[in-house]
């Protein structure tokens, strides 16, 4: 390494330092990196709670073989009726018993549903197959990321950018420049088809921005905006909520169900009779009643601990796009901030590239220089510019 090179790598560490951005050295092994994987990875906690809930769901499927039991009370009270001829004369008050009441105990075992029960145990059943191997795969995929860092890290691996002086070939230069061209072109067509623009519009940037000094955030600020309006976190959280209502829904099927009825009939002729009465008979009531699904104790427990397993992959969930999100900002910020460095460089390397070419090409006027130096010249003269 060059003592210039040295010198900038020194600058940079000391840059990082001065912001409190400098890590504390951890010696670590690969089965460290694993466990911590697997104890704090976002992405592979998403994954083992959808297997836990998926498997929750087979258990759930197959509770659905057992039987249904459910209990019911009522309680009434009955108006006097009212009781007529056909054609409703010769009306006639008749007293009823006030108070009703109706106490019911049902169990439903299902003996043949067309293989709707047995379909549904096998689709649970895949499903928590494809969780499980969606698991294994991101694990290993998580593993493997690991597996790599710590074997870069040993080889003592970095990123390098060698400053070199060898001859720019000609043809490298127009393939640079075909290609900054084409990325114009292409950027330039996004532009008038976003602005709705005429499409042959040829959009030029405005010089003066160039001298104008960017006011930018800090990095917190766009972090702060990017969790307050980001699209994604914003699904995530709804997600979140849906879940918690099916979590809901499931906890009340566990809950006892009371209605109020009331109701008036008015029945002719009157068949529950022997024999059967040729009037018309009008009655009224109202009244309460209290029900309770006992199979939901057994059945709806595998439903409600797998909606509760759901809610937490939610939030698992929006906790890895947080994540993420803080990732991209964090990246992009970096950018933004190295794209001034880059602009500075490059303005700094078509200066010296000029001087050079200008002090070359007077050398090699004055037959102090050779063809190839004025080659070298011209040629990095070319590369600054594009």
């Amino acid at each position: 390494m060059s003592k210039k090179n040295r010198l900038i790598v020194l600058l940079y560490v000391a840059a990082l330092c001065s912001q409190n951005l400098c890590a504390q050295p951890r010696v670590m092994g690969v089965e460290e990196m694993f466990r911590l994987a697997d104890e704090n990875s976002r992405s592979v906690q998403v994954y083992a709670t959808g297997k836990e809930a998926a498997s929750e769901a087979l258990k759930a499927a197959r509770n659905q073989r057992l039987p249904d039991i459910t209990a019911s009370v009522s309680g009434s009270y009955w108006g006097n009726g009212k009781l007529w001829d056909r054609d409703f004369g010769n009306a006639m008050k008749i007293d009823m018993p006030h108070w009703g009441n109706n106490f019911s105990l049902e169990v439903q075992q299902m003996i043949y549903t067309g293989g709707a029960v047995n379909s549904g145990i096998e689709l649970a059943s895949l499903g928590k197959r494809q969780a499980e191997l969606g698991w294994e795969k991101n694990l290993e995929l998580a593993r493997q990321v690991i597996a790599d860092m710590q074997a870069r890290c040993g080889q003592g691996t970095v990123l390098r950018n060698d400053i070199t002086r060898y001859e720019f070939q000609q043809e490298s230069l127009k393939l640079q420049l075909a290609r900054v061209t084409d990325a114009c072109k292409i950027m330039n067509h996004r532009l008038v088809t976003a602005l709705h623009l005429p499409e042959q519009t040829l959009v030029v940037p405005d010089s003066a921005l160039l001298e104008a000094e960017v006011q930018a955030l800090a990095e917190s600020d766009w972090q702060e905006l990017a969790m307050r309006s980001n699209i994604t976190l914003k699904q995530t959280e709804t997600d979140i909520e849906v879940n918690k209502q099916l979590a809901k829904r499931e906890r009340s099927e566990r809950l006892p169900k009371i209605s109020l009825f009331a109701a008036e009939h008015l029945d002719g002729p009157i068949t529950i009779e022997v024999p059967v009465l040729d009037n018309n008979f009008n009655y009224w009531y109202v009244g309460v009643n209290v029900s309770y699904n006992f199979s939901a104790l057994f059945k709806n427990a595998r439903k409600l601990k797998q909606a509760k397993l759901n809610v937490r992959r939610a939030q698992e969930t929006h906790e890895l796009a947080q994540e993420q999100v803080e990732n991209t900002v964090q990246a992009s910020y970096t950018d933004f901030l190295t794209a001034f460095t880059e602009l500075k460089t490059q303005e700094k390397n078509v200066q010296l590239a000029n001087e050079n070419y200008s002090v070359t090409s007077n050398r090699y006027r004055n037959d102090l220089a050779l063809l190839t130096d004025m080659l070298d010249a011209g040629n990095t003269k070319l590369s600054a510019d594009i």
